[in-house]
């Protein structure tokens, strides 16, 4: 093994749900993954994050805490992942490391993407050089900062004789098109599990809706399907991005002013209501097979919404391409921290709307 060539990805991504860390080797042409895992969120942290990420009193204050907080734990992450690894800190070349989003507003009048989390102690505290802060030299560039994944998703799945999509299903929903002999693309379709979450959580107490059991105990609401449907986002072409500061319970509560319905049925509207969007998204283009990712791979009742919607498509997971649904975009970023270090561009222009290709991110060092 190459140490030269091992590097950690870190992505903590908008279901709030934890930490993912990988290690991961590039010493070879194809990266490999050699150790993961997820380190939950403290509830407090949790909730915290949570509120910080929608308007509020004091943020300023609040976020300077949150910040320090997110890098303990990150740092925490780390360990735990080298000591099951058996890997000293000395022997990781860098951490590259997403930070948590709380703002994400490529419409603003001057646009931005705002990701927490303190780069400097999380250097300080791993004794690794940290890459951070990726996404705003594509937004000085033009750009919409999101998504970066696809350069990723084209080096480690690309097929040249099928049009494939690569869908992550985290809080937020992307896509990766895949398409042979057309140039990458990619885009953020809308809401994956934010308002599944959103909505279980304040009616069942539970931080998800685990195997969608909740969704599959209710029944479709066809009128507000189509109500949630008729968002202007849902009509825009590429490249567009969006966030859970966008889609979250106050929006849901507008389209739900004046009804009465259950909250199981409501449930299982989202979960149609997300299947949809990303099956209107993906119908667009010359598609063969979807391989998921992100926590939404793991829900059943979204799944089997979107094979009803999309029943010419084969749709599996990223396991089956070798990397576990749970990791892809925590290397992800260990490949834009490797990309940083070789001076490969990690953005694309044609997905984000950069006006060039640049390099992604910003160094910290550890003294």
């Amino acid at each position: 093994m190459n140490n030269d060539q091992l590097y950690i990805g870190i992505m903590s991504g908008t279901s709030l749900d934890g930490i993912d860390v990988v290690l991961v080797d590039f010493a070879d042409s194809a990266p490999k993954l050699l150790n993961a895992l997820l380190l939950p969120y403290p509830a407090t942290l949790r909730a915290e994050l949570a509120t910080i990420s929608q308007p509020g009193a004091n943020e300023i204050e609040r976020l300077g805490i949150i910040e320090a907080d997110l890098a303990d734990c990150y740092a925490a992450a780390v360990s735990q992942l080298l000591q099951q690894s058996g890997v000293q800190a000395s022997q990781i070349e860098a951490i590259g490391c997403h930070g948590q989003t709380i703002r994400h507003r490529p419409n603003a009048r001057q646009p931005f993407s705002y990701q927490i989390g303190d780069m400097h102690r999380l250097a300080a505290l791993t004794g690794i050089r940290v890459i951070g802060d990726f996404r705003r030299k594509d937004i000085a560039f033009g750009g919409q900062g999101a998504p970066l994944v696809p350069a990723f998703h084209q080096a480690i799945f690309a097929d040249p004789g099928k049009g494939r999509c690569i869908l992550n299903i985290g809080g937020i929903a992307n896509l990766t098109l895949l398409l042979p002999h057309q140039p990458l693309l990619g885009f953020d379709t809308g809401p994956g599990n934010c308002l599944l979450d959103n909505w279980v959580e304040l009616h069942r107490q539970q931080p998800y809706d685990a195997a969608g059991a909740f969704a599959a105990s209710g029944q479709l609401l066809p009128d507000l399907l189509l109500q949630l449907l008729s968002d202007p986002y849902f009509a825009q072409t590429g490249p567009k991005s969006t966030g859970r500061e966008y889609f979250q319970l106050n929006w849901l509560n507008q389209h739900l002013a004046g009804r009465n319905d259950a909250a199981a049925d409501v449930q299982r509207t989202l979960s149609r209501f997300s299947a949809g969007t990303m099956a209107l998204a993906i119908s667009q283009y010359p598609v063969a097979d979807i391989f998921v990712c992100g926590g939404g791979a793991f829900n059943p009742v979204l799944l089997a919404d979107l094979q009803s919607l999309l029943p010419q498509c084969y749709i599996g997971t990223t396991a089956e391409l070798g990397v576990a649904p749970d990791w892809v975009e925590a290397m992800a970023f260990a490949w834009l921290a490797y990309a940083y270090d070789m001076r490969i561009p990690g953005n694309v222009p044609a997905v984000t709307g950069a006006r060039k290709a640049v390099v992604l991110g910003l160094e910290f060092l550890p003294c």
